[in-house]
């Protein structure tokens, strides 16, 4: 379980999702009231925090990193320092509205609410079942951009977000066998891109094991990107172990070189190669 004062940093992209707020208000403005956090952030918002672009995201997010209340690790972790000064907004709330202005950060742009106050520095907490998920710090008049604007902001994986979210906007979350969701750093899928008439395929990643293996039944991927050919019916190899792993009737099983991913389905077992490299369409 992560706490706010020992998350272990990880920082990779987020698949973008917009979201309408959560809590059961039925707001639907970038800040929202309601019913606070049953444990609010008692630490500094002025933190330290580093802008180098191989920063860790613990470092990167100052009070953001450390507000967050994540099951597993920070997703991600930022320093808000690429705005000027005719982006600044008058109030706290428009300098969170700035915030997503600018970066357009791949993150819910609703539901959050007031964590906590500070001088001049305010923490807006965006919650899933009373826990921090999203954290921004916005601060006023930093030196050369006056008015209210981003400091810091910090998040937690996308499988710690409600259902309905990550599938309105692509997310695969796969399950563990107990039926917990699992980390999208630890595995993660999706459709092919439409925009290179992949959308037949599927590819499937696992970060912890740095393979990506890709579902061809149509054979619209280059040969090139492909180790070898997909096969949609396949004798499980002997050797092969069900990693727990699923999503809808997908089981994953993976043999000890993990050359091929195969996929037991409500229809027999598909094995999917590996990928010769991350590519993409043109």
């Amino acid at each position: 379980m992560g706490t706010r004062s020992g998350i272990v940093a990880a920082v990779v992209a987020l698949v973008g999702f917009a979201a309408a707020g959560c809590g059961g208000d039925g707001h639907e403005g970038v800040v929202v009231t309601g019913t606070a956090p049953a444990t609010s952030y008692t630490g500094p918002l002025d933190l330290p925090y580093t802008v180098e672009d191989d920063g860790d995201a613990q470092e990167s997010s100052g009070a953001a990193g450390r507000a967050l209340e994540c099951e597993g690790a920070i997703r991600a972790g930022d320093a808000g320092d690429a705005w000027s000064k005719s982006d600044g907004g008058s109030t706290p709330e428009e300098g969170l509205e700035a915030y997503f202005d600018i970066y357009q950060p791949e993150l819910p742009d609703r539901g959050y609410r007031v964590e906590r106050t500070e001088g001049d520095r305010v923490l807006f907490s965006y919650d899933v079942a009373g826990r921090t998920k999203v954290a921004v710090v916005v601060a006023k008049d930093q030196p050369r951009r006056p008015g209210w604007g981003p400091e810091t902001s910090a998040s937690c994986d996308p499988s710690e977000f409600p259902a309905s979210w990550t599938k309105a906007r692509g997310y695969e979350i796969w399950t563990d066998r107990d039926g917990h969701r699992v980390p999208t750093s630890k595995v993660s899928s999706v459709a092919g891109a439409e925009h290179c008439d992949w959308q037949s395929a599927h590819f499937l990643d696992l970060g912890r094991y740095g393979r990506q293996y890709a579902r061809d039944p149509h054979r619209v991927l280059p040969s090139e990107a492909l180790t070898a050919a997909y096969d949609g019916d396949v004798r499980m190899p002997a050797d092969a172990r069900d990693t727990g792993y699923r999503y809808g009737d997908w089981r994953l099983w993976l043999t000890p070189d993990r050359s091929t991913a195969y996929v037991r389905t409500s229809d027999g077992v598909e094995a999917w190669p590996a990928t010769s490299s991350r590519f993409g369409c043109r």
